[in-house]
């Protein structure tokens, strides 16, 4: 899991006392009130680049133990909305000898995009992110953070895949359950749906080698907040690496609006993916709790040719009918759709169409 890697020049005995009580308290809250650079891994291709991340003024600090308490896991949710954008605030990475320059937006948002002077192979590429002291480069850094540039090969196929009730059991459809577990649970209590691993694993390797694998991208409405929990989630439940691409970060006072985010540009994250690998195929995974079978039905229409199948998850009921429309929307433009209650189906349906293939 990548951490950020926080620069400063605090001294406590330099401190005013109220400024070491401060810090004291934060630290007990396992918060910390000094810059942080939080680089999320990014994505490119031999030609083009993009990196993504937050600038922070106040943030959790990074978790280390996973006990099954209900108290410990609340505290943890509630430090993860404990956060303090910093705005108009320069950033900047060296690439090729060279510095490249973002700045922040007014939720502390930062993006770099560049074309690298020489084409890049597949593989993956480090950088670290700077957060320079404003007054010149004379003085130390304010914070920085080691972040990644994942330049994936064009293999088969590509995957984009949503989170919640995808292959995180959530409970979406319902406020209140869906908190009660986002605080009752850690990344290592919460627990996929059965079957999904396997299928994903197999999505990860079919008509690919070993160490080049299918490239993943999670696209989903929850919160930049959640970053380290999805990432060590996926991580504990072996779930293929990939690229996150997650919803605008919210603050303490937003917590209950968690997961509410506005859907629509969920849709313009899966076109800008599909837009920096224009000759790459891909395969949708989403559920019908939501909007995914919404969202999935515009990217086939406005991708022909593109998609290869798209896979629904069955968690909601009271949808059935006008996911049943979309659904046949779908496969009218050629692209098969499996809408399917236990992955089991899935990974049946996936053997059916040849995206994977049986192991004699």
């Amino acid at each position: 899991m990548m951490q950020s890697n926080v620069v400063n020049n605090y001294k406590p005995g330099n401190q005013p006392l109220r400024v070491k009580l401060k810090e004291k308290l934060l630290y007990w809250l396992r918060l910390t009130s000094h810059p942080v650079v939080k680089t999320y891994h990014g994505y490119g291709t031999s030609t083009h680049c993009m990196l993504l991340g937050h600038v922070l003024d106040l943030s959790p600090l990074p978790r280390k133990k996973y006990r099954q308490n209900i108290w410990t896991n609340s505290l943890a949710l509630l430090r993860t909305f404990m956060v303090s954008a910093v705005p108009n605030k320069l950033v900047r990475i060296k690439w090729d000898n060279n510095y490249i320059e973002a700045r922040t937006a007014d939720d502390g948002f930062f993006k770099f995009e560049w074309e690298p002077q020489k084409d890049l192979e597949p593989g993956i590429y480090n950088v670290e992110v700077e957060l320079p002291d404003p007054r010149g480069d004379n003085y130390p850094l304010l914070a920085c953070s080691n972040g990644s540039i994942i330049v994936s090969h064009v293999n088969q196929f590509a995957v984009i895949s949503d989170i919640d009730d995808t292959f995180l059991i959530s409970h979406s459809t319902s406020i209140l359950k869906r908190l009660f577990v986002l605080f009752t649970k850690n990344a290592h209590s919460r627990k996929p749906f059965e079957g999904v691993v396997k299928h994903y694993q197999l999505l990860a390797y079919a008509g690919a080698e070993k160490n080049e694998p299918n490239p993943f991208f999670y696209v989903s409405s929850s919160e930049w907040n959640l970053y380290n929990f999805i990432l060590e989630f996926s991580m504990k439940n072996q779930l293929p690496g990939g690229v996150f691409l997650l919803s605008q970060l919210k603050n303490f006072l937003e917590i209950f609006k968690t997961g509410s985010n506005k859907h629509a540009t969920k849709f313009m994250r899966i076109a800008r993916v599909m837009d920096a690998y224009p000759v790459q195929k891909f395969i949708l995974l989403g559920d019908d709790s939501q909007m995914d079978p919404v969202i999935y039905a515009s990217v086939v229409a406005h991708f022909p040719g593109r998609i290869l199948c798209v896979y629904l998850r069955h968690v909601y009921k009271k949808n059935i009918t006008n996911v049943k429309e979309l659904i046949e929307k779908i496969e009218a433009a050629g692209v098969p759709c499996c809408h399917f209650v236990h992955s089991r189906e899935a990974i049946e349906h996936s053997y059916s169409i040849g995206l994977i293939k049986r192991v004699q």
